[in-house]
């Protein structure tokens, strides 16, 4: 009789085998299931991938046209092309990216400035006008919902981008783009080979399709949303392959997923490690790469966050400055750096970062710990992070110090040719000054002769005096000292040395200052000098002395150019009127006026004609007009000579001086 034991163990025996059996046969199905399912899960994530990267990629194809259209508009507000420019700059864009059907310029008022591509739509679409409103309000650019999908036809997407001049509407560029062009050049022929791509709006209809490879068998699919400003647009991918089979030959799976699942992992693992080795390296290379780089500019680079605290600061910066990086990195206001008597444009300017506005170039100065002041130019722009958030400010600084000496140097070097230019024109009028001043010192003794004379009569002869003739004799004499005079302080005024000083003066006091000097000139060529001045002319910004030696030089110029004319046609003309918010004086004489030859290099330095000339008195001219901001330039006169006419920008009229 076999025991109870005996039985258990001979039960095990046989339990064993088939347990065995049982184990692998269930490894057998379940490596090959698992490896299906591994790859349906790895189909699934290099589709979630691949979407990704086409998303990616879309996206970037219209980032590159809203920056072409964001550099486009700027150029519009500040100094707008000929449409000959514009149009070549239109198809440019329309080059480089073929999703981009049409482009239209707006005003302010909605009128259409300047198009490319399709016609303008008479009125805007519903989905634009929703953009446009949302757009101005925010100033800042916005895509409008896609509208046009038919079955029959894609849908397009328009782009508004608002125009800003000085806080104030400019205008607007309106992009529109086609959804099936985008997709048709923007993803790879391999992947809509293998996978059905579409378009969806808001409600999840299709605006645009592409499926190379037909259509979805709904296995593997993702959605994925364009990041667009305004507009919902979502990607969605369906790929055209089934799901994996299991293998036909369990056994020879199975066999190899175990031989080649360990060899694999090693090899996953030491790829691994390689990669992450390598990426090490080439970070390394790069942040050396990036100091190297930083510390060779003469730039100073200083990054801040959104509450003014320093986060960077470059070598460069550290010497403009004088500081370590150890006392300026995590700091804030107010800074070591910080000059007193700008504490408060610092101040500012500090609140305007904590407040989101910032001034994106402006000229300041800095302190160095010794109380060195080194003037500097400041670039400001935002720091923005991988997902478009800002987190901070970053400048560029710039040490200025050399072009300020450099700017005060040539001030200096043009006041003293300027000076030259005045003395040398009063040498060249030294003798006409000599003799207009013989006559009235003449005449001067003339009636001082003649009041003694009737003194002496009225002793002698012991009548009484006769005032009036005392009288006529002693007026005359002070009408011809207060010539004199005034011929005197003329020319001191005209050639003293000082600081230009920009006041608002009239261009009728500034004709007047020179009057004498200019008459006096002309008499002794034979010249008539007219003058001919509009009624209530506004006052301009300017220094009256540098205004006087341009019109001294001109008026001698227009003297001498008629030296050949006849007598009978020797008139020299004043004139000055407004026009445009500008007073333009014109000089004006009938002179043997100016070759095309000659025009050419008129207002070059140390270019004249004349025998014993420099060749300066012109170029100082336009020098001291372009000081003002005006313009200097010459026509032909229609009676015969030329015509010399700066323009000034016209000032307020009250509180001008007389």
């Amino acid at each position: 009789m076999v025991s109870p034991a005996t039985e258990r163990v001979r039960s095990w025996r046989w339990l064993t085998p088939v347990l065995l059996v049982l184990l692998f046969l269930a490894v057998l199905i379940w490596l090959p299931w698992q490896a299906r399912q591994m790859e349906a899960t790895e189909r699934q994530e290099q589709l979630i991938a691949d979407t990704l990267w086409v998303e990616q990629t879309l996206r970037f194809e219209l980032a590159r046209s809203e920056e072409a259209l964001a550099v486009l508009g700027a150029d519009l507000v500040r100094l707008p092309p000929s449409q000959p420019a514009l149009q070549a700059r239109f198809k440019q864009m329309f080059n480089n990216g073929r999703e981009l059907v049409r482009v239209v310029w707006y005003d302010a008022n909605g009128r259409v400035l300047a198009s490319h591509g399709l016609e303008p739509p008479a009125a805007l679409p519903l989905p634009t006008r929703v953009a446009a409103d949302v757009a101005g309000a925010t100033r800042r650019a916005r895509y409008s919902e896609p509208y046009g999908a038919s079955p029959a036809s894609p849908g397009v997407i328009d782009f508004y981008l608002p125009l800003q001049a000085d806080g104030r509407p400019a205008g607007s560029l309106i992009a529109t783009y086609s959804l099936q062009v985008l997709l048709d050049e923007a993803v790879p022929w391999w992947f809509a080979q293998d996978n059905a791509l579409t378009l969806l709006d808001r409600d999840e209809r299709p605006v645009a399709r592409r499926a190379s490879g037909g259509p979805g068998r709904g296995v593997y699919t993702h959605r994925r949303e364009l990041d667009l400003p305004g507009a919902l647009v979502a990607l969605s991918t369906n790929s055209v392959k089934s799901a994996p089979k299991l293998l036909p030959n369990l056994l020879v799976g199975s066999v190899v997923v175990l031989a080649l699942g360990l060899v694999l992992s090693l090899g996953a693992l030491w790829r691994h490690i390689s990669r992450t080795l390598a990426a090490e390296s080439a970070l390394r290379q790069q942040m050396a790469f990036r100091t190297a780089m930083e510390n060779s500019l003469i730039t100073g680079l200083r990054a801040r966050d959104l509450e003014g605290r320093v986060t960077y600061v470059n070598r460069a910066f550290c010497e403009i400055v004088g500081l370590p990086p150890q006392e300026l990195v995590g700091k804030q206001p107010p800074m070591a750096y910080w000059a007193p008597e700008v504490m408060a444009e610092y101040e500012e300017r500090f609140r305007g970062v904590l407040s989101g506005t910032i001034t994106p170039q402006f000229e300041t100065v800095f302190q160095r710990p010794d109380g060195e002041r080194v003037p500097v130019l400041v670039f400001e722009a935002p720091l923005v992070d991988a997902d478009g958030r800002q987190t901070g400010w970053m400048s560029s600084v710039l040490d200025i110090t050399d072009r300020k000496r450099a700017e005060k140097l040539n001030r200096q070097q043009q006041e003293k040719l300027e000076a030259s230019a005045r003395l040398a024109t009063m040498g060249e009028i030294s003798s006409m000054l000599a003799h207009e001043l013989n006559q009235p010192l003449a005449a001067i003794s003339s009636y001082t002769a003649g009041a003694l004379n009737v003194l002496e009569r009225a002793g002698q002869a012991g009548e009484p005096l006769n005032p009036g003739m005392l009288r006529h004799a002693l007026d005359g004499a002070r009408q011809q000292a207060q010539r004199a005079g005034q011929i005197i302080r003329s020319v001191h005024e005209f050639v003293k040395k000082r600081e230009p000083l920009r006041e608002l003066v009239t261009i009728r006091s500034v004709i007047d200052g020179v009057h004498a000097l200019v008459e006096l000139q002309a008499r002794q060529a034979s010249v008539v000098l007219r003058t001919e001045l509009a009624p209530q002319l506004p006052p301009v910004l300017a220094d009256r002395v540098l205004l006087e030696q341009v019109l001294l030089n001109l008026t001698r110029n227009a003297i001498e150019a008629m030296h050949d004319t006849r007598p009978d046609q020797r008139v020299l003309r004043i004139a000055a009127h407004q026009a445009e918010g500008q007073v333009l004086v014109s000089v004006i004489d009938r002179g043997h006026g100016i070759a095309p030859e000659v025009a050419a290099g008129l207002f070059s330095p140390f270019y004249t004609t004349k025998a014993e000339g420099m060749g300066m008195g012109l170029s100082i001219c336009r020098t001291a007009i372009e000081f003002h901001g005006g313009t200097l330039d010459h026509a032909p006169n229609p009676g015969g000579g030329t015509m010399f006419t700066f323009a000034l920008q016209a000032q307020a009229a009250s509180a001008a001086p007389g």
